[in-house]
């Protein structure tokens, strides 16, 4: 078997050309075969080219799973420009926020979904950078249009572009993905070609995802989960993708029976929702594999559940971060249900992994400490941030902020969170950015806001308000509110009006005590 190309362009060239006719991509009226795909993404190129994207230029994708999500991100990587994926979550603020920070000139973004046409989200932001908006999907009036755009590639000749993708190297950077972080503003992480190729090259490896594979693909492009465990792992591998925009349990169920899908990564509540289902057994389900899971506690018993209900072979959970290129740690696939469940299983190889105490000094096996990693997989640092890079990765290692026991045979196990981040249905959320959203609320003095259980999506926030003098606002009134200002997953599902929040000496809200 000849060596994986360490460039992603190099990556699908290399599919294009060992598997020309097998499917890379199938979605309703749409199939595209690996040689398909690699003329789609250099027409791509080619008109960003003629667009004026150089190398190094940065250009978002602010749109579902879709093909053409696929096609751009692989024509962005093919210019040496960097990727910018933006939560399609996200509310015209948000997103304008991360096209700032980036400086992206242009942005291809969905038209109409879910109720909303998103350029018209982002009328009034002011982007001097952003030049160009190409509307994937159904589009209004003028807007530039994906085929609209691709006529720009007769512009640029097919050999050019070919030798702007050649010069990409596996230590340029492919993308940039922010992460909300403590501060309240996300931040941009910035990872390499060669360094998220090795790494998936290798959890591809661990969860054994094989050529002829059908990888339905619901975890959101924006995501590491995928974007880089998802469709660039595919391309790796040679099976077919079937991106999924909208997720609904019974199209799901009635989807794997009729393609066969075999391979099928999700957060719990994901499977939860499957297991749940009052007519289950009515739903062919015996082509299924393969299942990945983390981002949030499991029972042994949903492991059982998954394999004796759902017919999964091979159920494994793995934990990572987006400072990590999304991955560090797997449970071996032959691990017993108890291992699977209750840890994250051991470090990939070329990683390093500890559990610190507060003097970063490591602690015994069995005992807490601060999560801390070192291997070509950590992230080349944030955008345009050094001050929080060199918090955040110290003497080479990079501290998560995330509290974990390794045990004897070197398993992780999530206990706690150094940050107040929680997590809603495998989505990262972090309090101090919904508190800076809420707080721009005009009734809205002060709040705080936690993480409290729920039986669905695993936990929700909870935010604690105090009023200003003489305003008045109910909790369904602040929750709607939110619902128009941030991403769902964010939006607090409980609200309370309080007099005051517990608060130290110095100020600063005693979170515990709300807890």
């Amino acid at each position: 078997m000849s060596p994986l190309p360490q460039t992603i362009p190099g990556l699908i060239e290399a599919a294009a050309r060992n598997h020309p006719q097998r499917i890379a991509i199938r979605e309703a009226g749409v199939e595209l075969s690996f040689a398909g795909l690699d003329a789609l993404r250099l027409q791509a190129a080619r008109a960003l080219m003629s667009a004026g994207i150089q190398a190094g230029d940065r250009v978002a994708v602010w749109a579902p799973n879709c093909h053409e999500w696929v096609a751009a991100a692989l024509g962005i990587h093919s210019v040496g420009a960097i990727l910018i994926p933006i939560n399609t979550r996200m509310k015209g603020v948000e997103a304008a926020d991360i096209l700032e920070q980036s400086g992206a000139r242009l942005l291809f973004c969905v038209g109409e979904f879910l109720n909303d046409y998103f350029p018209a989200m982002l009328q009034g932001q002011k982007l001097p950078q952003l030049e160009r908006i190409v509307v994937l999907g159904k589009s209004r009036g003028s807007d530039t249009t994906w085929q609209d755009f691709l006529t720009l590639a007769d512009e640029t000749p097919e050999a050019t572009a070919r030798e702007r993708a050649a010069a990409v190297k596996p230590e340029d950077l492919s993308d940039i993905m922010f992460t909300s972080g403590t501060t309240g503003r996300p931040k941009g992480v910035m990872t390499c070609h060669g360094q998220n190729i090795r790494a998936f090259d290798e959890w591809a490896r661990c969860v054994d995802l094989q050529a002829d594979d059908r990888y339905l693909i619901i975890n959101p492009f924006f995501h590491s989960f995928g974007y880089k465990a998802g469709w660039l792992a595919a391309l790796m591998r040679g099976c077919t993708i079937y991106p999924l925009a909208v997720f609904d349990t019974d199209g799901v169920l009635a989807l794997i029976g009729r393609e066969r899908i075999s391979f099928l990564p999700g957060s719990p509540t994901l499977f939860l929702s499957f297991l749940a289902h009052p007519k289950l057994k009515d739903f062919d389900l015996s082509s299924l594999r393969v299942a990945v899971t983390g981002a949030a506690a499991i029972a042994p018993s949903m492991i059982h559940r998954m394999r004796d209900e759902l017919g999964f072979k091979i159920v494994v959970t793995a934990y990572g971060l987006t400072e990590c290129c999304g991955v560090a740690t797997i449970c071996d696939r032959d691990a017993d249900a108890e291992t699977i469940a209750t840890t994250s299983g051991r470090a990939l190889p070329g990683i390093e992994l500890r559990c610190v105490d507060e003097e970063g000094k490591d602690v015994p096996a069995g005992g807490e400490g601060e999560v801390v990693m070192r291997g070509y997989n950590v992230m080349q640092g944030y955008f345009n941030h050094p001050e929080a890079t060199a918090e955040t990765i110290k003497d080479g290692w990079l501290h998560t902020g995330d509290i974990g026991i390794l045990d004897a045979n070197g398993n992780l196990k999530i206990t706690d969170r150094m940050k107040d981040m929680y997590i809603v249905g495998g989505f990262n959320c972090y309090p101090a950015e919904v508190e800076r959203i809420l707080t721009a609320h005009p009734a809205i003095a002060q709040v705080a806001v936690i993480g409290v259980p729920d039986a669905r999506q695993g936990e929700v926030g909870k935010a604690y308000v105090v009023l200003r003098p003489d305003a008045t606002l109910d909790a369904a009134g602040l929750i709607a509110w939110a619902r128009d200002n941030m991403a769902n997953y964010k939006v607090p599902r409980h609200v309370e009006i309080v007099a005051a929040l517990p608060m130290n000496a110095s100020g600063k809200v005693l979170k515990y005590q709300l807890r």
